[in-house]
């Protein structure tokens, strides 16, 4: 005789003896099992109808339920994305297990993941083997400063433009980004350097170390354009500022004609005897062939270190950086005698940097403070908002940040 339909819904719960909870458990483990099968036996099909069922099942499941379903699906190659993308919004002690392993994850889930979860979460994220700048990009946004220094210490995340220049830019109030950025393999010459006018003495070093090169290949391929730029006048200022930043001879021949001293050591014997004006500073900055707006913030660098450059390039000798040094109303030695602390870092950084070295460092500020500060990018800086690279170009970027850094 057959039953009825009501019965046959509650025969099973009259029957078995094992509690609820057990069930579930053997259920959900079960289902899992079967979820990581291997292809051969379980079809795409039937995968996903068991991933479906699991689903539902451990949306109202205890936390160590689900925690032993994470740990079973996380290293299975074609684990229903769905199962896993809920696990990795689940409580940090559950989703770790997929967030920082699960390979089945795409792109496309982990952005929509990263957007939905909290610090602790994009932290772990950040810790993944490998991190596309996508994904990247996104745990960037948020800044958290736990975040980001994972995302610098993890050789296998990919830093984009983008999260570069986020980073650069709030590295201006949080030292640990300037030397976690230094040895990232993606900084280019304009990041590091830009970087320079914040960084502590320590990442100063490391910077030059690492992007004050010489210029030989660039000066071999542009020299025999100089004569023709002459000849058009210079009219082309792009091709003006270019080889500018290339040329060989850092000293301003034209600006030491121009002036009422005849040498650049004269002019700075000079301010070493009245102290700096904004007239000297012009002086000095157009005859070492620089534009005032560098020479200015080179001047006022309250570390000192850029004044060695400044004197290096030009072939300045020890004595005149010494004499520029008091000039600026700073002290070479401490009451007791002993070296100035700071003029002391200024002296290595000038022992310790090539000529051609510190002309490309020299010439690379100038350009970057200088050559694209138009009426903007000038209203950028006035407002403390730092334009775009793909409208501005780099340069703007730099002065921007420069410009407007308040340490």
């Amino acid at each position: 005789m057959s039953l009825p339909a009501q019965a046959l819904e509650l025969e099973p719960a009259q029957q078995v003896d094992t509690p609820t909870d057990t069930v579930r458990r053997q259920l959900s483990r079960r289902l899992a099992d079967a979820i990581c099968l291997p292809a051969s036996k379980l079809t795409p099909q039937e995968r996903h109808m068991a991933g479906d069922v699991l689903v539902e099942l451990l949306r109202s499941t205890e936390p160590d339920i689900r925690e032993a379903v994470a740990k079973r699906l996380v290293m299975l190659n074609e684990a229903p994305r769905t199962i896993l993308v809920i696990l990795a919004k689940d409580k940090i002690e559950i989703a770790r297990h997929v967030l920082e392993n699960s390979k089945s994850l795409t792109d496309s889930d982990l952005i929509h993941i990263a957007r939905k979860v909290k610090e602790d979460h994009r932290k772990v994220m950040a810790q993944r083997r490998h991190i596309s700048d996508a994904v990247v990009d996104v745990l960037v946004e948020f800044m958290e400063e736990d975040v980001v220094e994972t995302l610098l210490k993890n050789k296998g995340s990919n830093l984009s433009d983008t999260a570069i220049q986020r980073i650069l830019t709030i590295s201006r109030s949080h030292q640990p980004y300037v030397e976690l950025l230094v040895k990232r393999d993606e900084l280019r010459p304009s990041h590091g350097l830009t970087m320079y006018w914040w960084a502590d003495t320590s990442n100063r070093r490391r910077i030059l170390q690492r992007f004050a090169v010489t210029r030989h290949v660039l000066q071999e391929s542009a020299g025999d354009l100089y004569p023709l730029a002459a000849q058009d006048g210079w009219q082309d200022a792009g091709v003006r500022k270019a080889l500018q930043f290339i040329e060989r001879r850092q000293r301003n021949r034209a600006a030491t004609e121009r002036s009422p001293y005849d040498s650049l050591e004269h002019a700075i014997e000079d301010i070493a005897r009245t102290g700096l004006t904004r007239k000297m500073t012009e002086e000095i900055s157009y005859m070492a062939g620089i534009k005032p707006a560098t020479g200015a913030q080179i001047l006022m660098d309250k570390g000192g270190q850029p004044i060695a450059i400044f004197c290096k390039a030009p072939g300045l000798k020890r004595d005149h950086m010494r004499t520029l040094w008091k000039g600026l109303g700073r002290q070479t030695e401490t009451p007791d005698g002993q070296i100035n602390p700071a003029f002391a870092r200024v002296l290595e950084t000038y022992d310790t940097i090539s000529t051609d070295k510190a002309q490309t460092v020299l010439r690379y500020w100038n350009w970057s403070l200088t050559a694209s500060l138009s009426p903007e990018v000038l209203k950028y800086i006035q407002n403390g908002v730092i334009p775009r690279e793909e409208d501005f170009g780099a340069a703007a970027i730099t002065a921007a940040l420069v410009f407007s850094h308040r340490g």
